[in-house]
């Protein structure tokens, strides 16, 4: 993925908002940008857990 600065992403977001978006719907999508990096950042990390031990720890069927 190419590099580019907050500034350009956060313009890009900004762009593809429909004409009538309201701030809610700006804040909405740029936490769910900022969630979706991070998940990724840590994945990449190796910052991750097996879904199948998360399960076992809350007792919820595999």
């Amino acid at each position: 993925m190419e590099t580019t600065g907050i500034k350009d992403e956060a313009l890009h977001l900004v762009e593809d908002l429909p004409d009538d978006a309201s701030w809610d719907d700006l804040m909405y999508r740029i936490y769910v940008r900022q969630a979706v990096e991070s998940g990724l950042a840590d994945s990449e990390a190796g910052r991750t857990v097996d879904v199948k031990k998360v399960r076992s720890r809350f007792g919820l069927k595999a």
